[in-house]
């Protein structure tokens, strides 16, 4: 009985542990888990990033230089991309970043000139890493109200733009073996919310292509990080926090912090990584996992496709955090 009581105590310990380290977090177990960004997987990368003249990108660009890697900037607006540029320190910082004008609705022929520039710009060494960061900036307005200017805009960008670059850029990558495609996501991809119908719409058909991208092409060196951030506090050119004017009670994770995470994930090769604090991330899974009369379980960074059964100890966790949010 003694035994008993002890082991039983133990599991509390360790369930209260993970239930505190649950309630503080602000990213999925499996990503926290990671710890630390890999260098030697980022530095002296190619690394091309769209929407880079602000906000997510700019910061990515920043902290992606000071690891070492080799940048291609891309966004709409080259003076800002170049007032980004003069920011940048690092191994290849500011001299030898790229900047490279684009416009995801340009249409194929032009992203075609520019995946052509892009793999070009370093000799013997193409794009390694291409983050797809660039998004249509939305209003909230709700479904029925949304016009068919609005819901063409949003599509251009964060779907047909995107994916059209893509599969320009993946022939490149097949031929030499390898690439990775990180996709700044959101968690409106995930759990829509009101006022984000035709937004939320656009990041379930991104997110649906990129990981049928890598079920395709996994085994030929390409790899796809789906990144699904809940709310980021992020700053325009003058510092203006994009949360609005109203003080709210929601709680942000930094952009700082998200793009910190994302290079992890990346540099780790996770497959989908969640980033949130955890209140945020109510009623939705941090792992994604799918039970099956209590015997299969899909581990979202495990190697394989599709469901597996597993009794890995991530998997364990990833089950135990399901049954959390489906209370």
């Amino acid at each position: 009985m003694l035994t008993l009581f002890f082991i039983s105590l133990f599991l509390i310990l360790v369930l209260s542990a993970l239930l505190f380290k649950f309630a503080i977090s602000d990213g999925d177990f499996t990503l926290l888990s990671r710890r630390h960004v890999k260098r030697e997987e980022i530095e002296d990368k190619v690394v091309w990033i769209t929407g880079a003249s602000r906000g997510i990108g700019e910061i990515l660009a920043k902290q992606l230089a000071s690891l070492g890697a080799k940048l291609i900037l891309s966004a709409r607006n080259e003076t800002e991309l170049e007032r980004v540029r003069k920011q940048l320190t690092g191994k290849y910082a500011p001299e030898q970043v790229k900047i490279l004008p684009l416009d995801l609705t340009s249409g194929e022929a032009t992203l075609k000139e520019a995946v052509d520039k892009a793999e070009s710009f370093f000799p013997g060494a193409g794009v390694d890493y291409m983050i797809h960061n660039a998004a249509y900036e939305r209003p909230k307005i709700t479904a029925l109200d949304v016009t068919e200017e609005s819901l063409k805009a949003t599509f251009n960008v964060n779907v047909f733009g995107t994916i059209c670059l893509t599969r320009l850029l993946t022939p490149f990558m097949l031929r030499r073996g390898r690439g990775h495609f990180v996709v700044m996501s959101s968690a409106a991809g995930k759990t829509p919310a009101p006022g984000q119908a035709v937004y939320s719409a656009s990041k379930y058909a991104l997110n649906g292509y990129f990981h049928s991208l890598r079920s395709e092409l996994c085994q030929k060196g390409i790899k796809v990080t789906v990144v699904c951030p809940g709310p980021i506090e992020t700053s325009n050119g003058s510092g203006a926090t994009t949360s609005g004017t109203k003080v709210s009670s929601e709680k942000r994770v930094s952009a700082e912090r998200c793009v910190e995470l994302t290079v992890i994930a990346a540099s780790h090769g996770l497959k989908e990584v969640w980033i949130s604090y955890q209140e945020q991330k109510s009623g939705r899974m941090i792992g994604t996992a799918k039970v099956d009369d209590g015997l299969y379980i899909w581990n979202k960074n495990s190697t394989q496709e599709g469901l597996a059964l597993s009794t890995s100890k991530e998997d364990t966790i990833m089950l135990w955090q399901r049954s959390l949010y489906s209370r």
